[in-house]
């Protein structure tokens, strides 16, 4: 396929400098937007794939912050890999820890301040959530990738693994004789301990489940993970949601989401959030979304497996699948309810002579469009 020109309707010129033509293949709405797009708009795209990543011995680990993606003020995603027995070390974070487990499966633990306990095995599909300062940990478990793959979101776009709270990081920084009275031990049988963070790191495969369900003060009232994939979809013509949120996970507080999937040519259609920015992650396929943010400012973008989008807080928009196979993606809001406004179900519940004065299209247009919430339309 060859690249697209900025060439449309007779306006605009081809290139003939120097061009990233593989690059630009990848983005024809990007090169060549449609004419509706209009004035400045703030980058809404990034792609995992111009991440630093930062390899270690049992992973790797790749995130996008504000600092790739400036406008992504409310949260901040990492793209981590895991192989069968890696761990990623005993932590906690300031920010609260959202993650869909995108391939494998991998052991999830956690204490509660309560001292309340919690232990998971997760795969595909599931996911779990984890509050502001709760310790937990990550291990990659066999499978048929070898452990594990995940997107982790936390709900502040300046949070970055770099200032996550790291068991050996802290021990490697507190006085040796400290540590020795508060293990109650000797400093000589403190020798081993790191000199420094194991961050991602291999080690023995865990065993049975039940054996890591220790029991301490009791389990935690909220489970900390959950089954998307056993949820039914809302199915419609052109694909299908599942929503999740505190109605139906309690322990997420602060993250919302629902993943989205659209047949060829499906459409999710004009709406916007009342509650929220969105940050999305594409898991599978190619679309465009086009974003309208007020002031007659709007601009498109292509998304394909990888990306990451934005929408800012109530900026209309749609995500359209222009590929020949499935769209996929995540759709992640720091709220903890799902909350949505479509166009159609605003006009179908506006006065009817209101809506014909402002839009003057054909009356039937407006009369059959279904009072129900549409989280996507026919082909």
């Amino acid at each position: 396929m060859s690249a697209a020109e900025p060439v449309r309707d007779g306006e605009g010129a081809d290139i003939v400098g120097p061009r990233n033509a593989e690059r630009e293949r990848q983005d024809p709405f990007t090169v060549r937007p449609p004419a509706s797009d209009h004035g400045t708009m703030p980058n809404l795209k990034w792609s995992f794939a111009d991440s630093h990543i930062r390899i270690e011995e049992g992973g790797w680990a790749r995130e996008t912050t504000i600092r790739e993606l400036p406008i992504s003020k409310a949260m901040a995603g990492v793209n981590m890999r895991l192989k069968a027995g890696a761990v990623r070390e005993l932590h906690w974070h300031k920010e609260a820890e959202w993650s869909y487990m995108l391939k494998g499966k991998a052991r999830i633990t956690a204490i509660d301040e309560a001292g309340r306990t919690f232990a998971d095995d997760v795969g595909e599909g599931d996911l779990w959530y984890f509050p502001p300062g709760i310790p937990h940990s990550i291990q990659g478990l066999d499978s048929e990738v070898d452990g594990c793959e995940f997107l982790l979101v936390f709900d502040d776009g300046n949070f970055s693994e770099d200032s996550t709270f790291l068991l050996t990081d802290w021990l490697a920084h507190t006085p040796r004789d400290v540590l020795a009275k508060n293990f109650r031990t000797s400093e000589s049988r403190l020798e081993k301990l790191p000199s420094k963070e194991l961050y991602i790191f291999p080690a023995p495969k865990p065993g049975a489940l039940s054996d890591d369900r220790k029991t301490g003060a009791g389990l935690v009232p909220n489970t900390f993970s959950h089954r998307l994939l056993q949820q039914e979809p809302n199915r419609m013509a052109g694909g299908s949601v599942r929503i999740v949120d505190a109605t139906n996970f309690p322990a997420t507080k602060t993250i919302a989401a629902a993943l989205v999937e659209l047949e060829p040519g499906g459409l999710r259609e004009l709406h916007w959030h009342p509650n929220s920015d969105e940050w999305q992650y594409y898991i599978e396929g190619e679309g465009r979304m086009t974003v309208f943010g007020s002031e007659s400012k709007a601009r498109t973008f292509d998304y394909r497996a990888g990306d990451v989008g934005y929408v800012p807080f109530a900026m209309g928009h749609y995500i359209e699948n222009t590929g020949s196979g499935p769209l996929r993606f995540l759709e992640m809001f720091r709220s903890e309810r799902y909350a949505d406004l479509s166009l159609n179900q605003w006009l179908a519940l506006t006065p009817r002579v209101l809506v014909d004065a402002h839009l003057k299209i054909d009356p039937e247009v407006v009369a059959d469009l279904s009072t129900a919430k549409l989280p996507v339309l026919p082909k």
